[in-house]
């Protein structure tokens, strides 16, 4: 496994301390019927988790977009400047602030491409009977913005005893304050090193229940769930939704993937 995965920090910047083990007892959370969206869908085989990266969908468009207009009209005023004017400036400015429009597209169209390309929904499912956890993940890149290769979703599948819940808080004053994050990290269980780790929530509170949901899942099935107040929602679905939410990609599972995650295994795979 060590091979096939890069080995990625045991802890990632702003780690304040994990949510109880996969294999601890569960406590039932107060309001956790209240929880919203609530799971997609859940029977006695598997438990869906709605997960969405950006929380503000439409947002990093909207602001990239103003962004590269107005950097755009500044730089081809720069350039006028430079070839049809007398530019003062000695040849090290000119390099520089030549460079500047360039590279400023470059750092904000990942935010734009991913805020129009990211799935409508990004789901986890938690398999009792096969105990693992699949991870509709969404792949990009920063740099390399139009590669195919690092850009797309590509689902994944874990053990669910070598995945750890990790709370991340950052103070961030701009933003309202505190930001609190849950994640979700995955171990190699032959060398204890984390080989990858995936957003779950954007707040503790949804991070603490759906945790909670999911080991009782997990440990119970679905008769120790809460009546969840609020009904599922079909993300591919487009009523209701955002605008920017309608205009997003559908969840579509590999098929592979998607039966593997929905059964219990076969007896040869029991074998």
């Amino acid at each position: 496994m060590k091979d096939q995965h890069r080995v990625l920090c045991e802890r990632a910047l702003g780690w304040s301390h994990d949510l109880p083990h996969v294999e601890a007892e569960p406590i039932y959370l107060l309001g956790a019927e209240w929880v919203s969206p609530p799971p997609n869908y859940y029977d006695e085989i598997y438990l869906e988790l709605s997960r969405a990266t950006i929380s503000l969908r439409g947002l990093g468009a909207l602001l990239g977009g103003g962004g590269l207009v107005i950097g755009s009209g500044m730089a081809l005023f720069f350039y006028w400047l430079i070839i049809f004017n007398d530019w003062g400036g000695g040849w090290v400015m000119t390099i520089s602030l030549s460079l500047c429009p360039p590279a400023a597209v470059w750092a904000l169209l990942p935010y734009i491409k991913l805020d129009l390309v990211l799935p409508r929904d990004e789901p986890i499912r938690f398999n009792r009977l096969r105990r693992k956890i699949y991870i509709y993940q969404y792949r990009f890149h920063r740099f390399f913005v139009f590669s195919r290769k690092h850009w797309g979703v590509k689902p994944v599948a874990y053990n669910w005893d070598d995945v750890t819940a990790e709370v991340y808080r950052v103070y961030a004053p701009g933003h309202g304050g505190l930001i609190e994050n849950v994640m979700l990290s995955i171990r190699n269980p032959e060398t204890d090193e984390v080989i990858d780790r995936v957003f779950f929530t954007h707040d503790l509170y949804r991070g603490e229940t759906y945790w909670a949901i999911a080991r009782l899942f997990m440990q119970q099935g679905p008769e120790a769930l809460p009546k969840f107040v609020h009904p599922p929602r079909d993300w591919n679905d487009d009523d209701g939704l955002s605008h920017m939410h309608c205009l997003a990609p559908k969840v579509h599972w590999p098929e592979d993937i998607d039966r593997e995650s929905r059964t219990a295994p076969s007896e040869v795979e029991v074998r």
